[in-house]
């Protein structure tokens, strides 16, 4: 990495220690890149399941008083350790406010040196749309042409980028309650030679590829309304009680589940209901999505369903900062 900005530690001639960067969201939003975070998240996925990368559990802070919570995610991954601090707060957006906001801590692990905090929102976002790609690049049928989106927030914008870059789409279909939304989410992509369809709940997720990015409490898809065939990245349930997709499709035989961790799903991600109900057991999970990237383990049979329950790993938001840190240093005039 090109070191710059360095400044001389008191006492201490010999040794140096790199400025501490300050790089704001909209800076972030300048030097991100959807193609660099798939290949960076992939190679950390990889570096996971080697056991090269560590993420202890996530931490949760509860605030039922205010329908929110807080975040701890630290990391060692892609040579760095660093902590993501982030909320969740749906009702912000009734106020003009992101419901998600989130900043990066970006360390050097050999000293403990602090190098630069991010602003970690659009990373999250772009971080979160990678994993639900890389998912489906290894769990969707090859020749997909059909994405339906349920929720039209900023992560459903990620997903689409994602899984635009890795397939041949024709179809975008979506969905979701406000219907400016739809109309806003339609103007933002236009220049995508894409077929964006607003559709019904049903209809939307009548895809190839579902993503549901929504924060709702209860069940929305109806497990009879889903083909056989369909991958879905269940990104929404982020938080113990939430679900998005009726229980009873996890029941099926022909229903793959991969997981990018299995406590954190177990305890907040779209199979916490289902196992707390006794619908499942973890054997239902197939595999974790890092030991499928690694191993490019066969998951999918002709007619299966495949379900990716996507929590957010610590290990993608440093991964990511790292690209964007090191991207930032390189084009400094300190």
């Amino acid at each position: 990495m090109k070191e710059v900005c360095l400044l001389t530690e008191q006492g201490n001639n010999d040794r140096t220690i790199a400025e501490f960067q300050n790089i704001d969201e909209e800076t972030v939003a300048q030097l991100i890149d959807m193609e660099e975070v798939l290949e960076a998240v992939e190679d950390v996925f990889v570096e996971y399941s080697k056991g090269e990368a560590r993420m202890p559990p996530k931490i949760y802070l509860e605030l039922p008083e205010f329908n929110g919570d807080f975040r701890a995610m630290p990391a060692l991954a892609s040579g760095y350790a660093g902590i993501k601090w982030v909320n969740v707060h749906p009702d912000n957006k009734e106020i003009g406010l992101p419901g998600v906001m989130a900043k990066v801590i970006l360390s050097r692990p050999e000293t403990g040196e602090n190098l630069a905090c991010l602003g970690g929102t659009h990373l999250t976002d772009y971080r979160t749309g990678a994993a639900g790609g890389i998912a489906a690049k290894y769990l969707a049928q090859e020749n997909s042409k059909t994405l339906g989106l349920v929720g039209l927030g900023d992560q459903a914008k990620t997903q689409l980028l994602a899984i635009s870059a890795i397939f041949d789409l024709e179809t975008v279909k979506l969905y979701d309650v406000d219907q400016t939304a739809i109309t806003n989410f339609k103007e933002e992509f236009s220049h995508l030679s894409l077929d964006l369809k607003k559709a019904t709940l049903r209809e939307t997720v009548a895809s190839d590829i579902v993503s549901t990015v929504t924060p709702v409490r209860e069940p929305i898809v109806e497990a009879n309304w889903i083909n056989e065939g369909t991958h879905i990245n269940a990104m929404g349930a982020d938080a113990e009680g939430k679900q998005e997709i009726e229980s009873a499709l996890f029941e099926q035989e022909n229903v793959k589940v991969v997981v990018d961790d299995i406590e954190q799903a177990a305890h907040s991600g779209e199979i916490n209901v289902p196992l707390a109900e006794g619908v499942i057991t973890r054997e239902k999970v197939s595999y974790n999505l890092p030991e499928v990237v690694a191993g490019e383990i066969p998951v999918r049979k002709e007619g299966d369903i495949t379900v990716f329950d996507s929590t957010g790993l610590a290990i993608q938001d440093i991964a990511v900062a790292k690209v964007v840190y090191e991207k930032y240093i390189a084009s400094a005039n300190c």
